[in-house]
């Protein structure tokens, strides 16, 4: 083995974690979205959220985001491990 590919490879498995990283960043801000959006549903019910509009419908967003920002980290840590990048 020469010196590039040990190179090569060293460089490929610093991108990889920095993607796993990055995947695994988008799946808990997803979390965090989703169950503060369960929050906002439960308890800021008829209340105003600093004007931005009524608690419960933000609330929606936030759950609905947060879901697809989970499902996509789910999938890019299955694809970069899939791919071996991580």
């Amino acid at each position: 083995m020469t010196d590039m590919q040990k190179r090569g490879e060293q460089m490929a498995v610093k991108q990889g974690i920095g993607l796993a990283i990055i995947a695994f960043a988008v799946y808990i801000i997803g979390g965090i979205g989703t169950f503060g959006g369960l929050i906002l549903i439960f308890w800021m019910k008829n209340k105003n959220l600093w004007g931005w509009g009524e608690g419960r419908s933000i609330g929606y967003l936030f759950v609905c985001v947060g879901l697809c920002l989970s499902i996509l980290g789910v999938l890019l840590m299955r694809l970069f491990r899939n791919r071996g990048l991580s």
